[in-house]
């Protein structure tokens, strides 16, 4: 017992050295996306820049996801696919409508709140990492921003955002602010503005008043991802508030933090058996 203390604190150690190289890598391939500003991956082609970004971003996921998993219980490692799948479908469906919104972080922001940062970060590179494999390559470069909303969703309930309805939409809007800082170079710079038929006519029009190409992707962003993540964020705690207590519970970073301001028992209680 007595080795048992200082084998926990360098496993302890260890894994966050793990979740601070992944997040080193994905801050160092969103620089390099800035700084080179490659057209490729708008062009849907896989050059050294495209290789570049998938692997940064694939990289930093499983470090972050490598540092993190020991922490996550089974319900979260179950609940991650199911995120990932609803933030594709419901942000592909947003495009094709044509929505100057993206509603691709639902399930990023669930997973945040349920299971804290890491979980997030992880749900939010992955979403963006599968999406820009798949369907979409305009999400990979975003993988960043995705990161930033899950970090941002985990700590929101961590201080307690989610503990009242209406504190739930003020965390979503001060993470829209934040998710379109970060995403206004890529857009502009990659993109050129266009990474949405509903966004990309917002962005035509402040150019169109006279703004630079980053200050138009900017105002887009601050006009889009603050409403974005207050509906994101509303939707995810009615949800949450839905669910069953108990079933809220069965997530660790929830009791720890007092997530949703109630204390929630660990497990429900075995029946005694009868005595002869």
């Amino acid at each position: 017992m007595s080795g048992s203390t200082p084998t926990v604190d360098a496993n302890r150690t260890r894994n966050r050295i793990f979740v601070a190289l992944g997040a080193a890598v994905i801050v160092a391939t969103y620089l390099y996306l800035i700084l080179v500003q490659p057209e490729e991956l708008a062009e849907g082609g896989l050059g050294t820049s495209a290789l570049i970004a998938l692997a940064g971003y694939l990289i930093g996921a499983a470090l972050i996801a490598v540092g993190a998993i020991h922490r996550l219980p089974t319900a979260t490692l179950s609940l991650i696919p199911i995120a990932i799948v609803l933030n594709i479908a419901v942000g592909q469906l947003t495009a094709v409508l044509g929505l100057p919104l993206y509603l691709d972080s639902i399930g990023t922001v669930l997973v945040g709140v349920l299971a804290g940062p890491a979980a997030g970060a992880v749900t939010g590179a992955l979403t963006n990492v599968i999406w820009g494999l798949t369907i979409g390559p305009i999400a990979l470069p975003f993988a960043v921003t995705a990161v930033v909303i899950g970090v941002m969703a985990g700590y929101a309930a961590r201080l307690g955002m989610f503990r009242r309805f209406y504190l739930a939409p003020v965390a979503g809007f001060i993470t829209g602010i934040v998710a379109a800082v970060v995403s206004a170079p890529i857009a502009a710079f990659i993109f050129g503005g266009a990474t949405g038929a509903g966004t990309g006519a917002l962005v035509a029009a402040f150019q169109a008043w006279g703004n630079s190409l980053l200050a138009s992707t900017t105002l887009q962003g601050l006009l889009s991802d603050p409403l974005d993540k207050v509906i994101t964020f509303t939707v995810v705690v009615i949800i949450l508030f839905a669910l069953p207590s108990r079933l809220r519970g069965r997530f660790p970073f929830v009791r720890q933090y007092n997530v949703f301001g109630k204390v929630t028992p660990v497990a429900p209680a075995e029946p005694e058996a009868p005595k002869a």
